[in-house]
């Protein structure tokens, strides 16, 4: 029987959990105010708090971290590299201290993991962080040389539904070709060919369907005329993409339970925007279809927004459903998907790789 310890810092809060083998005995989701965090200026400022709020964790649940085989933390903000489950080093560390790709509280889950592993000799893992970068070559291109297209998503839970319903299917993950749909505040859609995702929607920067509070792919000569009319400011411009657009923008809520209580209700206006978001969705499905010649083995709907059956998943089903069988997977469990990852690693059933691999060395 293996223990793993499951660290997952989140912009405000920390989730915690304990797993034997694939059961899990304990979770708790310590949410951490505006007050607490006001002191640290930057994220790696918060190490000792966080790391305090996990030690009294253990305590609370009764576990020592002698008693752990393993400890996996979210993978934060590195290097472009190709999935997978990673050990955490010194170069990981340093460059996820130092912010080197970006600030963000993820980067603080291997600090943490692997200092904590490091007083009992015990292995530390990330896996699959939304740098995650396995994108065919061609589809790199953007349509012009100053610009490439970037391949960041929400690579953990894409990853573990993509595993769970391959096993469902009777192969495995690396046997299949699917189009995985995570639909949350963002939204990304991943065209999964035979273990890799060779292409895939940068759900952090504004490309895609529009969200409960992004825009998504946007007219580029409106957005210029924007930026350039002098009546708004560059702080203002990226919220518009990102925090103020999608739902926000048109219905200022990004609540899809309040946005499908007003379709409930008749509110022709918000079933008009939900359902212009669904089509959306749906032409971006269409995209990873042809990006997998249309060879497709299921579509794979996820995240919040898979919970609401009566609507996004209705039209969404009659979208798409053409193309392959469609499967539902509600929500996403990253403490879970970590687990399962950890465990891998531990039973040897996926080799654990080096940080950077060495196609990425150079990055």
């Amino acid at each position: 029987m293996y223990r793993i310890l499951v660290i997952n810092p989140g912009s405000t809060s920390t989730k915690l959990a304990i797993y034997e083998d694939n059961n899990l005995i304990s979770k708790e989701t310590v949410r951490h105010t505006t007050e607490e965090l006001s002191p640290f200026k930057h994220i790696a400022e918060q190490y000792e708090f966080r790391k305090t709020v996990i030690k009294e964790f253990l305590e609370k649940s009764g576990y020592s971290i002698s008693s752990f085989s393993a400890i996996i933390g979210r993978g934060g903000l590195l290097r472009p590299i190709p999935g997978g489950i990673y050990e955490i080093n010194e170069l990981m560390k340093e460059e996820l201290r130092q912010g080197k790709y970006g600030e963000h509280a993820s980067n603080l889950g291997a600090l943490i993991a692997n200092e904590l592993a490091k007083e009992v000799n015990i292995p530390s893992y990330i896996a699959d962080p939304v740098v995650v970068d396995e994108l065919d070559e061609i589809a790199r291109f953007s349509g012009h040389p100053d610009f490439e297209r970037k391949s960041i998503f929400h690579a953990l839970n894409q990853k573990a539904v993509a595993r769970t319903i391959a096993e469902k299917i009777g192969k495995k993950y690396d046997e299949v070709n699917l189009i995985v749909v995570h639909m949350g505040g963002g939204i990304s859609i991943g065209a999964h060919r035979r273990g890799k995702v060779v292409d895939v929607n940068n759900a952090l920067d504004g490309d895609g369907p529009f969200t409960p509070e992004r825009s998504g792919t946007l007219p580029m000569t409106q957005i210029i005329d924007l930026a350039y009319s002098g009546n708004i400011s560059y702080d203002e411009m990226k919220k518009r993409i990102k925090g103020n657009g999608g739902l926000v923008a048109y219905l200022n809520t990004n609540d899809a339970l309040e946005v499908q209580k007003r379709v409930e209700s008749g509110d022709e206006y918000a079933t008009l925007i939900y359902k212009a978001m669904a089509l959306q969705i749906s032409k971006w499905i269409g995209k990873m279809a042809a990006a997998l010649n249309f060879q497709v083995d299921g579509i794979v709907l996820t995240g919040g927004l898979a919970y609401d059956k009566d609507y996004m998943v209705r039209w969404l089903t009659e979208h798409t459903q053409f193309i392959a069988p469609i499967y539902v997977v509600p929500g996403g469990d990253e403490e879970k998907a970590l687990a399962e990852a950890a465990l891998r690693a531990l039973r040897g059933e996926e080799k654990v790789k080096k940080y950077p691999p060495e196609e990425v060395n150079n990055a």
